[in-house]
């Protein structure tokens, strides 16, 4: 009995699932790109539109289950491909490594609308190393009032690491909480603060 695809032919079938990722986008058939990558904060999944870098998801997240989710809320098509992401983790690479203190990628933002999107917006321009209390950027996106939902849109931030919402603290300077866990708030804050 013989099989389609012998497991000795692995090459082959990632050479193939490489080619239809790149036909699928350059037909416009990809709403989706997604791959994996190892970082000192544990697996994260990249996740890219045509228009950018869309999402970064923690493993506790359950990457499946993000991949559904961006299936439901972007689009059907979506697809493993590696290589469209080979920007994204270049720059994490370089970010980990100390050797990144900013990000140059496009993003999509489509996941957040309204004051968590001008929270997000608002990030961006938190210098590396620097960090603001949820008061604080409550005042700059223009609603001093608004410090939880603030905290919010930092707890539901699509893009961590790369919208820096790490960099937000409570008032006394207190780390407060972070999507990814205490530990990898606190790595983050470290990372930036040898530099």
């Amino acid at each position: 009995m013989s099989t389609l695809f012998p497991t000795e032919d692995t090459a082959t079938l990632e050479r193939l699932h490489a080619r239809l990722a790149d036909d699928a986008a350059r037909e416009g058939l990809l709403d989706v790109a997604y791959r994996q990558v190892d970082s000192p904060v544990g697996p994260l999944l990249l996740a890219a539109t045509p228009r950018g870098l869309v999402r970064v998801a923690y493993s506790f997240k359950g990457h499946d289950q993000v991949v559904e989710d961006l299936a439901a809320r972007l689009g059907p098509r979506v697809l493993h491909a590696p290589a469209r992401l080979d920007a994204a983790a270049r720059e994490l690479d370089e970010y980990f490594a100390g050797a990144r203190t900013r990000f140059e990628l496009d993003v999509d933002l489509t996941l957040s609308r309204g004051f968590r999107r001008a929270v997000l917006e608002y990030l961006r321009t938190i210098g590396y190393g620097e960090t603001e209390s949820y008061t604080e950027v409550a005042g700059h996106v223009g609603n001093p009032r608004a410090v939880r939902a603030v905290g919010s849109a930092c707890a539901t931030n699509p893009l961590p690491i790369v919208i820096p919402c790490h960099r937000v603290l409570r008032s006394d300077g207190s780390p407060g909480g972070y999507l990814g866990g205490l530990p990898a708030k606190k790595l983050l804050l470290d990372l930036e603060r040898a530099a």
